[in-house]
């Protein structure tokens, strides 16, 4: 069954059934045409959960029974003349809601007294701003965006769609508490070649269990302020990690890793699953991934063809036989199969490469994510249905947040996220030098290792005015000031981190490499911990700045105490998992280094 046919056993379009509850600004979901009603939004300001007959439980508990259902006398919202009270229980008033009519124009139920039902309506009436955002929240708002757009799940269909909703068992691989608000939110949303769904015989790899095609790690900042998109090629060699899937059995099935391979084989390749793919990219970034979500070439169509076509620009006419896109230059809303022409041509645009196509694809997921939060789909019942059914069928993800439920969650802290400040960029890359024919790519190490430092270090791409970054530049002012000569650093290391011996090679790297003679290894501490520290007495701060510039510490680190050290007394710096190698720096920069490929979310660019 398709999107637009599901729920339409009885013959009704459960999109049909949306209504506004003006009284909260919350759009409403009822299934059920032939029960009761209920004034119940009076008292329950959150979404309903569709069912299908009698009385249901509400969320105190109570039940809720049928009640006098009255057709309006007028047809349109303004009409107060033909508005009339809802009889219900004594004294209790109603708010008025829309619905639809047996000919498909849109009534009103109001509320008793009709002047004081009107007032009351147009008082809690809520602003166009305000009423997206409320609309936003409780439809599921935007999750993460997939391969070519995002992925909604709304909350008042929990229920309805909950089953529909593919999960996989990713192992350790994943996060369990990426709902935690003190933290950033790492999400691998990969695009498979794998040929499913009707209509689709003639694209992919044939016979392939598929491949890791498209691949965008969605990094959403600790404050909700902003987002970056980095975009990894799928022709980038790269080693790819041991890795254990879980069976169908409940064990676990090691699978060897592979050295110089194309990363598109760490999925679905001799036996992968999405747990290897999440731990390739952490061997290659340094950036622990918590979620997975997987879409193959239904959801380009599916999608796209929910939220009512998204909108492109052409700087040339395009004619590809291989993907089948044949548009002409100009400006153009695909949904479908031309969108899914839109994001696998590869021969149309810039050099005519896989680098090229990947910005194609960022384009017009950005189109998508303008065109999810845009009035038209946030004001329009049907294509909100659609869109969530769409999504729940598209989309397969770890067993973190295999649930609507939980994919609403997600989706409420990533709606936070402004449009403007989402960034994407790709993996900065070299021509493969044992090439010939150049087919391949590999890291182009100084530029890539400083973009990745700055994702690790929750550094955001665009400009942003928020309260961490206030107090980020607190803790900056820290680094600021005179500095102590090496020979007069006194300093105890210990090892938290994750890199055997990290202590003792600090300390000779200090001693041999910067003249820091009196350093000492203290081994391990107690625990681990996720970033590295330097502790310090408030009359040891020239020492404490003249080792965080040796060591590239961020502001951040620098722990000062309120009380003077006594004597020869050292500082501690501890290392943590943010720790690589003696004489790396810990810290990435504090802006994109040059020539890093960046777009941004709410700009539209045509393709060329």
């Amino acid at each position: 069954m398709d999107a637009q046919s599901r729920g339409r056993a009885d013959g009704i379009d459960p999109a049909d059934q949306w209504v506004l509850n003006p009284n909260t600004g919350d759009y409403e979901l009822r299934l059920n045409n032939s029960g009761g009603d209920s004034g119940d939004s009076a008292r329950t300001s959150g979404p309903r959960v569709p069912h299908s007959r009698g009385p249901v439980q509400d969320r105190e508990g109570g039940r809720r029974g049928g009640g006098d259902r009255r057709a309006p006398a007028g047809d349109g919202e303004d009409d107060s003349a033909g508005r009339e009270g809802r009889r219900g229980a004594p004294g209790r008033e109603v708010p008025g809601q829309r619905r639809r009519s047996a000919n498909g124009t849109r009534s009103t139920e109001g509320s008793a007294p009709e002047a004081a039902g009107s007032r009351r309506a147009r008082k809690s009436r809520k602003a166009p701003k305000a009423r997206r955002k409320k609309a936003l929240m409780w439809t599921g708002g935007v999750t993460a965006f997939v391969l070519v757009g995002l992925s909604v799940g709304g909350y008042a269909l929990y229920q309805h769609f909950n089953g529909n909703l593919n999960t996989v068992d990713v192992g350790g691989s994943g996060n369990k508490n990426v709902f935690d608000n003190d933290a950033p939110i790492n999400i691998l949303v990969v695009g498979t070649d794998k040929r499913t769904g009707k209509g689709n015989a003639g694209y992919g790899d044939k016979g392939s269990v598929g491949h890791a095609d498209t691949n965008i790690l969605f990094h959403v900042s600790e404050d909700r302020t902003n987002a970056t998109a980095l975009s990894i090629p799928r022709d980038l060699i790269t080693d790819i990690p041991d890795c254990k899937v879980k069976q169908e059995d409940g064990s676990e099935k090691l699978v060897p890793g592979s050295q110089g391979v194309r990363f598109n084989e760490s999925l679905g390749q001799k036996g992968r699953g999405a747990g290897c793919t999440m731990d390739t990219v952490k061997a290659i970034t340094g950036i622990k991934v918590d979620h997975f979500m997987m879409v193959d070439f239904n959801a380009v169509k599916e999608l796209s063809t929910a939220v009512g076509g998204v909108e492109i620009c052409l700087g040339k006419a395009v004619n590809d036989p291989d993907s089948h896109l044949n548009l002409p230059a100009g400006e153009h809303r695909i949904q479908g199969e031309d969108a899914l022409a839109f994001v696998r041509t590869r021969h149309s645009f810039g050099n005519r490469g896989d680098l090229d196509r990947i910005q194609v694809q960022q384009q017009f997921i950005a189109s998508m994510i303008r065109q999810i939060q845009s009035d038209d789909t946030l004001t329009s019942p049907t294509k909100l249905y659609k869109l969530a059914d769409a999504v729940v069928n598209a989309l397969t993800v770890d067993s973190g947040i295999g649930s609507v439920k939980k994919l609403s969650s997600l989706a409420q802290e990533i709606s936070k996220v402004n449009t403007k400040n989402i960034t994407f960029t790709t993996v900065p890359v070299l021509d493969n030098p044992a090439e010939k024919v150049k087919a391949t790519v590999v890291l182009n190490p100084p530029k890539a290792d400083a973009l990745f430092a700055m994702m690790r270090d929750d550094t955001s791409l665009t400009e942003v005015k928020s309260k961490k970054k206030a107090a980020k530049n607190k803790q900056e002012k820290l680094l600021k000031g005179t500095k102590a000569a090496a020979a007069d650093v006194r300093v105890d290391v210990y090892n938290g981190g994750e890199v055997p011996g990290g202590a003792q090679a600090t300390v000779t790297w200090l001693q041999n490499e910067q003249g820091v003679l009196k350093s000492t290894n203290k081994s391990n501490a107690p625990s681990k911990i996720e970033k590295t520290t330097l502790e310090y007495a408030p009359n040891q701060a020239d020492q404490a700045r003249a080792l965080a510039a040796m060591m590239g510490l961020p502001g951040s680190a620098m722990k000062p105490g309120t009380e003077d050290a006594e004597g020869l007394q050292a500082m501690v710096l501890t290392l943590g998992k943010d720790f690589k190698a003696a004489g790396t720096p810990i810290t990435g920069p504090a802006k994109v280094p040059d020539d890093i490929q960046q777009a941004n979310a709410d700009k539209a660019v045509c393709a060329k």
